[in-house]
């Protein structure tokens, strides 16, 4: 089981999310298990206050750093303690991969101003995921929330459904189509629909690179390239400069034909 506790002025925001669908399933079955904090409780006053004016002067409050010092104080030993700031690492999907191995995750999740910076010396690690602002921790809680729980075995129906998805792949997710088999005159890829799982695999790798090429060409230098994919990226416009400067292999060499044998057979 990996246990997520999550330490927050506002459990109610985490509840519902962590109890409803896929998650909520897969705390039933004791694959995770959801640990909602409320940092109120270890205030240390009758008023239950956390925070307090910044030293210096300012606008907004800060939350006390023996606050959150009583709150992680009253959890069982974590594997990793992460703080939620625009300072962090940026959250990536090899982020939510090791995470997933872990057995004990503990989360701090700011509002007002954040935190007392000496709060930083009880983390092990700090996190953003994205280059914004919001009002508070828990948005980003639910986002990793799901992120890591996801890649947990038995958590998803199909062991093997997160493996090409976007990112997990180096590359961005291909095109998926269901039916109606036409819709609004737009219809669905023939290859899908012949029964040829190795030309399926070939579209579907070729599309996630066309995605790629198209949308966040900054992910094809990571994507782990072939031959075959240097070869398909050049028949997109791609340089082999390019390929050269994304570390791809270059393509195959062509297949020289064989030279037919000249002569009279004897007799």
């Amino acid at each position: 089981m990996l246990t997520f506790s999550f330490l927050t002025l506002f459990p109610e925001l985490l509840a519902p999310f962590a109890s409803e669908a896929i998650l909520g399933k897969a705390a039933a079955r004791g694959l995770i298990a959801v640990n909602l904090v409320n940092m109120r409780d270890f205030a240390g006053n009758k008023h239950a206050k956390v925070d307090d004016t910044p030293y210096g002067g300012g606008a907004g409050m800060v939350i006390r750093v023996d606050v959150a010092e009583r709150a992680l104080a009253s959890l069982p030993p974590a594997d990793e303690v992460i703080l939620f700031t625009p300072a962090g690492e940026r959250f990536t999907q090899r982020t939510a991969e090791e995470l997933s191995a872990k057995t004990h995750l503990a989360f701090l999740c700011g509002r007002y101003e954040g935190f007392d910076a000496r709060v930083e010396g009880l983390v092990t690690r700090e996190l953003s995921v994205g280059d914004f602002v919001m009002m508070g921790g828990e948005a980003a809680a639910a986002c990793v929330l799901e992120a890591v729980a996801r890649l947990r075995p038995g958590v998803l129906g199909d062991e093997d459904s997160h493996r090409a998805d976007s990112f997990s792949s180096g590359l961005l997710d291909y095109p998926e189509y269901t039916r109606p088999p036409e819709w609004r005159g737009v219809g669905v890829p023939e290859v899908l629909k012949g029964g040829n799982h190795g030309a399926v695999a070939g579209w579907r790798r070729q599309q996630a690179l066309a995605r790629t090429l198209a949308r966040r060409p900054d992910l094809l230098p990571g994507a782990g390239l072939t031959p075959q994919d240097s070869a398909h990226l050049l028949t997109l416009g791609v340089t082999i400069e390019q390929l050269a400067a994304w570390g791809a292999p270059p393509p195959p060499e062509p297949k020289r034909k064989r030279r037919e044998r000249s002569g009279l057979k004897e007799s």
